[in-house]
């Protein structure tokens, strides 16, 4: 039974120019560049030195700490670079540059586990540890950090396939031609959190899809239910969609463990299943290229590593009236300073705005309406929060919770 969670807006969700298209691969590049820092937590070790020949999913960068996660090419070529580059969070990053042979020689380790289902939660685990899996919605957390840490204390798994950021239909796209791969790795999930049922929260706009699942769910007598959820912006942040599927509060400074819950993106479960069904790594993402300044907007299937300007080109190029392009969504996406920046594992959308749609202003005025702090699903006082911030208040910013903030952007919407 859906619930609700304070707070939230109803931005319109653009995904009419995409969530009809299907998923088109797109050619990789002549060259992929692949930083070492594709996650949250420490960077990776690169195991390859220029000149080196390297496979496609063969490890080029290794975990250097336990909150970290391998990095694996994403094409079959030749090292010719290990160097800083610039990437995608606006900084200059050491990265692995292959030239691409374009004959895709799969790596000897991409191959299927023998006797999957005889696996232990603890070999599943290790699995997903050694494919690179990280929350691919976006937070690139180490997904078998997520795992150990749950194992044992969680006893509710649910599938985030929400995808309430206007512009975005990637994962929607997914569930309409990989169900299989979504259903297979909630199966595993399962499995190793040993629960009898996973969850799979998914937005009233994507009806289409929800109906395909409860299809395949009979069909295949798996363990899923499909909650279908109000359409309300933030649905899709974990601490709100525990709430809608649970009822239940994650506490202030609290993750979702705290209340027996586990939340996996609909790519990271299907990342799931490849890494055991298939032996594949992550080493390609399902990328929306939409907005006004995008010529012809797109879902594309991407290596890791490709420069953004080759989606871009791929999708017709930009607007000349374009002022800004985005790596992820309109509300919580980052903008972009340099199109040769490669994508990542957290890369779910490019975005490409055109100049009439500008509406900052340069020095906003706050009148205390309150409308922020109504809308901000975490009951925060934005109002205020903003006020200490300009002031360089910062023990009172301390005290109205700001590291509670989940920068959603509702406040900044409303």
């Amino acid at each position: 039974m859906a619930q609700s969670f304070f707070g939230g807006v109803h931005p319109n969700d653009k995904k009419a120019a995409t969530n009809k298209k299907p998923i088109e691969k797109l050619p990789p590049p002549a060259q992929v560049v692949i930083p070492m820092s594709l996650h949250i937590g420490a960077p990776c070790k690169p195991v390859v030195a220029v000149g080196d020949h390297v496979n496609m999913g063969q490890l080029i960068g290794e975990a250097t700490a336990f909150v970290s996660a391998p990095i694996h090419a994403s094409v079959s070529g030749t090292v010719v670079a290990v160097e800083p580059r610039p990437h995608f969070n606006g900084t200059n990053m050491l990265s692995v540059v292959i030239e691409n042979d374009y004959q895709d020689t799969l790596d000897p380790s991409v191959k299927p586990v023998e006797n999957p289902e005889s696996l232990t939660p603890e070999q599943l685990t290790e699995i997903v540890k050694n494919a690179g899996i990280v929350g691919l919605g976006g937070a690139t957390f180490p997904t078998h950090v997520k795992i150990s840490s749950g194992i044992g204390k969680v006893d509710t798994v649910i599938i985030n396939s929400s995808e309430c950021e206007p512009y975005i239909t990637s994962d929607h796209r997914i569930l309409l031609e990989s169900p299989e791969e979504v259903i297979g790795g909630a199966k595993l999930l399962a499995r190793i959190f040993q629960v009898d049922k996973v969850h799979l929260g998914i937005e009233s706009n994507k009806m289409n899809a929800a109906q395909l699942l409860r299809q395949k769910i009979e069909e295949e007598k798996a363990p899923v239910a499909v909650e279908v959820l109000h359409t309300r912006y933030p649905q899709g942040a974990e601490k709100q969609l525990c709430q809608s599927i649970t009822g239940r509060q994650v506490p202030p400074g609290g993750l979702p463990a705290a209340i027996g819950c586990a939340v996996f993106n609909t790519d990271t479960t299907a990342a799931i299943y490849r890494a055991v069904y298939q032996g594949m790594p992550v080493i390609r993402r399902i990328v929306t290229v939409s907005g006004s300044g995008i010529m012809e907007p797109k879902n594309l299937e991407c290596r890791i590593g490709t420069p953004i300007a080759e989606l871009l080109n791929f999708c017709g190029g930009v607007s000349e009236k374009t002022y800004k392009i985005l790596m992820g969504g309109p509300m919580m996406g980052n903008a972009q300073h340099d199109t040769d920046a490669p994508i990542g594992k957290c890369t779910n959308a490019i975005l490409a705005f055109a100049a009439d749609e500008e509406r900052t202003v340069e020095h906003p005025t706050c009148i205390r309406c309150g409308r922020c702090a109504d809308v901000c699903p975490m009951h925060l006082q934005p109002l205020f929060m903003y006020q200490y911030e300009r002031k360089g208040m910062m023990e009172e910013l301390q005290a109205a919770n700001v590291m509670d903030c989940i920068e959603c952007g509702a406040c900044t919407y409303i």
